[in-house]
């Protein structure tokens, strides 16, 4: 029994002793992390000293102190000198963690999109530092972009039929900071938004932070259902709602064309403030019969077009589509949060789209995508096809594991795979059991098939008899 009692006293973490099982560091370290992931603990709250946790759950102080130490190193806690150990403000971003070095680590968590392809991204390098007006692009001027870059970006959306000009497109530093500031300037403290059961995880982080509130809306295979998003509506004065309407991220899930209609109608009747993120880069968002949700709703929409980041991921270049109503409050936070991309990089991803290199490199990369799904499927046959031919990604049900997804992430890391559970992409306590494989990220198709079965072979081992 511990040598203290803290009946009246207050920790602001009380794990469960009686769930800790051997080795207890890493089950400590795994409870820790499952409650951060979980939202359980904030970002900033401040964690009990390794001795008195240590006292409480009558372990070893150097239990705790491992336990800690293995949560630090994937980004989850910081400390301060003198103060303590804390939540990070963006936990569980094993973006900026430490990562393997082992020479055969696969990446299948993080998506890249064959960023070997770099030969237009240099071609239209070198035309662009052939132009006369160079020095002008070292110049901090024109925070939203030069009005010819601007005019490019809003050629480049009308073939995904947004329907805007020059001056209601703003050029952001990549569609993560445009939805950032969307969220920032349209939004309140406090305000609702809905969201998919499986959204895009860094808008949950910004979400955090922003102190706004995402209610998950269940989907079907053709995405939200409009019937739950009218319910929830009516229950909890929602005043936003974030769509992924083509190939959304985790899901590969597309909306039809009927179901963009439906939720429209609901979008016009309760007010709601879209967020448009359009994975525009794959041959369906460029079909003829393809409607954006900005056109249907282009007074209530900011349309964030995502496909710039596939043509180059190190042009940090994003392309937004605003209505006159949102210029005053989205500029002005563009500029307050001094977020400007580079006039260089605006200018060489203007040379992509004018020069056609753009669309080229984005056939060049639906072919690889085509094919690095091919192999997906001769490895997991029989599931479900993606949203698009060419998704970058895929969205894989889990069969019952002995691991949560914390211990199955970390398991998988341990066999040198990053890989991405289904607990990143949901703002619900229960996450269901998922994983999203980042098929275009390995370097070749035999890395990819390797890793596959890696997986394949890790699922198998730790399932549960029936």
């Amino acid at each position: 029994m511990p040598t203290n009692s803290f009946d009246n006293f207050f920790l602001s973490w009380t794990p469960d002793r009686k769930k800790l099982t051997r080795p207890y560091y890493l089950s400590l370290a795994n409870a820790l992390e499952s409650d951060i992931i979980s939202g359980k603990l904030a970002s900033g709250t401040r964690l009990p000293p390794q001795r008195e946790l240590a006292d409480f759950l009558d372990l070893n102080f150097t239990t705790v102190t491992r336990a800690y130490n293995l949560c630090r190193e994937k980004n989850l806690l910081y400390g301060v000198v003198g103060k303590g150990s804390f939540v990070s403000p963006l936990p569980g971003n094993t973006l900026t963690g430490k990562r393997t070095t082992a020479e055969h680590f696969t990446e299948l968590g993080l998506v890249t999109g064959f960023d070997h392809l770099r030969a237009p991204v240099i071609e239209a390098t070198g035309e662009v530092l052939k132009k006369g007006y160079i020095e002008e692009l070292y110049s901090y001027t024109e925070p939203a972009g030069h009005l010819h870059q601007r005019a490019a970006g809003a050629h480049w959306m009308a073939r995904m039929d947004v329907r805007t000009d020059s001056e209601h497109t703003a050029i952001f530093s990549g569609a993560q900071n445009a939805i950032s500031t969307a969220l920032l300037s349209l939004f309140r403290l406090g305000d609702k938004m809905a969201v998919d059961e499986y959204t895009y995880s860094n808008l949950i982080g910004t979400a955090k932070l922003s102190h706004i509130q995402l209610i998950p809306v269940r989907g079907d295979t053709h995405g939200m259902v409009p019937d739950e998003l009218r319910s929830l509506c009516r229950k909890n004065h929602i005043s936003g709602i974030f769509l992924m309407p083509n190939c959304a991220n985790p899901t590969t899930c597309t909306l039809s064309e009927k179901r963009k209609d439906e939720l429209a109608d609901i979008i016009l009747t309760h007010k709601l403030t879209l967020i448009e993120d359009d994975n525009t880069g794959t041959p369906l968002a460029a079909a003829s019969d393809y409607h954006s949700m900005f056109t249907r709703v282009p007074e209530q929409t900011i349309h964030v077009c995502n496909s710039t980041m596939a043509l180059c991921s190190g042009l940090r270049v994003a392309f937004a589509a605003f209505p006159e109503k949102f210029r005053s409050r989205l500029l002005d936070a563009l500029f307050h949060l001094n977020i400007k991309t580079s006039s260089l990089d605006a200018e060489i991803m203007t040379e992509l789209i004018l020069s056609g290199k753009g669309r080229k490199i984005l056939e060049q990369k639906s072919e690889l995508a085509i094919e690095r799904n091919r192999v997906f499927d001769s490895v997991f046959p029989g599931q479900l096809p993606p949203g698009s031919p060419a998704a970058f990604f895929r969205w894989f049900p889990l069969p019952r594991l002995k691991l949560n997804g914390v211990e199955l992430e970390r398991e998988l890391m341990l066999r040198n795979i990053s890989i991405y559970h289904a607990r990143r992409f949901t703002v619900s306590r229960n996450p269901g059991a998922f994983l999203r494989f980042a098929i275009s990220s390995p370097a070749t198709l035999e890395e990819l098939r390797k890793g596959l079965e890696t997986v394949k072979e890790f699922l198998c081992e730790n399932a549960l008899s029936e």
